[in-house]
């Protein structure tokens, strides 16, 4: 299966340089898989011509760069918001797999009309969540890293999605949408060894593989 990737923006003054930019650590995530990752670029003059030439079947929205709508966003990327507005346009279209991470879950939410709001104690940190009661696609997390200070709580929550995990502060750590194959975390799967790791991995193969049994 060919999953796109989108990449985080880094701005480098020395240069005058906006670049695209994907942590190694992804590639090393996916070769325990059987999926292929092919990363998006932001400056795409039609992102969905693209996901058709290269035969895209699942997409992976990635961390890094604020929403630019949200209040002194910390590195913001505009172009890097239109892509990924583009590619859930795509993925609603044809009901293709999406994972959302982090920031990719915090699109999710925004593109589904959900809200965003301030976070303590989310940033740099590990912490508990638990899974809602009878739902079973997180059952296997306890402890989870956080890199956040923008999150979900419950009132944001888009109506179109289902939260599968929450954190002890009840702010929404995972959830999935009730109709369509996408699942959004905000922990970082790709910063993970040992078992949380394998269970990152196993999340990741139900998500592309799976998810029909999870969304209705």
């Amino acid at each position: 299966m060919r999953v796109a990737i989108t990449q985080r923006v880094e701005v480098v003054a020395g240069y005058d340089e906006r670049r695209d930019c994907l942590d190694q650590a992804w590639t090393d995530l996916f070769a325990e898989t059987s999926l292929d990752l092919l990363p998006i670029p932001n400056n795409l003059s039609d992102v969905k011509h693209w996901l058709k030439k290269q035969k895209v079947e699942a997409l992976l929205l990635t961390g890094g760069n604020d929403l630019s709508y949200l209040p002194e966003a910390y590195n913001p990327a505009p172009e890097r918001d239109e892509t990924e507005e583009q590619l859930l346009e795509w993925a609603a279209e044809f009901k293709i797999p999406v994972l959302g991470v982090c920031r990719g879950m915090q699109k999710l939410n925004y593109f589904l009309a959900g809200s965003i709001s301030p976070v303590k104690n989310h940033a740099g940190t590990k912490h508990a969540i638990s899974p809602v009661k009878n739902e079973t696609l997180c059952s296997a997390f306890s402890f989870v890293n956080s890199f956040h200070k923008w999150g979900i709580k419950p009132n944001d929550l888009s109506p179109n999605l289902r939260a599968l995990a929450v954190a002890e502060d009840g702010t929404i750590e995972a959830a999935v949408h009730l109709k369509l194959p996408w699942v959004g975390i905000m922990w970082h799967p790709e910063r993970e060894n040992g078992i949380e790791k394998i269970n990152d991995i196993a999340l990741i193969k139900k998500v592309f593989f799976e998810l029909d049994t999870y969304s209705k």
